[in-house]
């Protein structure tokens, strides 16, 4: 497999459906990801920063030489690269290229493929790193944080009835927040900043049912 440069990403076409997505992954660099561990990797780069393949192992809990195979594949498909600015001697940093991506539909792509079972495996490693890193928060978070972060930090979940339409308003207008903050903060954070993880589950539940009238409906 020839090795992608991390520009070539920057070619491929970019999401049109929420700001702040510079690509979407192509075909390669998908397959190449589609792997728990490398998912993982890719997790800690993007959440934490640029890490060597040992400090790496240490977080994951996982072997140096382990670490070290999978940052070398994500190298090759140009999904991360080596961070020249630091480290001694023999010692290399990783770090992932700028920008956000994202991942095809997989409703774009023929069911059994291996591009549609890449899909699924990464969405699969992406939601169980967000439940964890949540659940860690909850399990760990008054030992590690004072209450500046603790006062702040919030979990709502909200329910309301709404069309595909009013659906899709809501979340254009979350899209224009967001995109304020990733433009002010995403690429040169400010000083005593700590990485954070905002997560927004928008959809519709699937053993609900459509309303079937037009009269007003409290929802709890």
């Amino acid at each position: 497999m020839a090795t992608m440069n991390p520009d070539d990403l920057e070619a491929q076409p970019s999401s049109s459906r929420h700001p702040g997505i510079d690509h979407v992954l192509p075909s390669a660099s998908l397959k190449s990801l589609a792997h728990p561990l490398r998912v993982r990797i890719y997790d800690e780069l993007s959440a934490y920063g640029p890490l060597t393949a040992t400090g790496l192992a240490d977080r994951l809990g996982e072997s140096s030489g382990a670490t070290s195979y999978h940052l070398r594949q994500l190298e090759r498909a140009g999904l991360v690269r080596e961070d020249t600015t630091r480290g001694k001697g023999r010692e290399r940093w990783w770090e992932r290229p700028p920008g956000s991506v994202a991942i095809p539909d997989a409703r774009s792509l023929p069911p059994g493929s291996a591009e549609r079972l890449a899909v699924r495996l990464v969405e699969d490693e992406w939601l169980r790193s967000r439940e964890q890193n949540f659940h860690e928060f909850i399990a760990e978070g008054d030992q590690v944080f004072g209450p500046e972060w603790l006062d702040i930090a919030t979990s709502d979940t909200i329910n309301l009835r709404l069309t595909p339409e009013q659906l899709s308003a809501l979340v254009a207008d979350l899209d224009i927040v967001f995109k304020k903050y990733i433009d002010a903060h995403k690429r040169t954070p400010s000083p005593a900043s700590r990485p954070v993880q905002i997560h927004l589950n928008a959809f519709p539940l699937v053993r609900g049912e459509p309303t079937d009238d037009t009269s007003p409906k409290e929802q709890r």
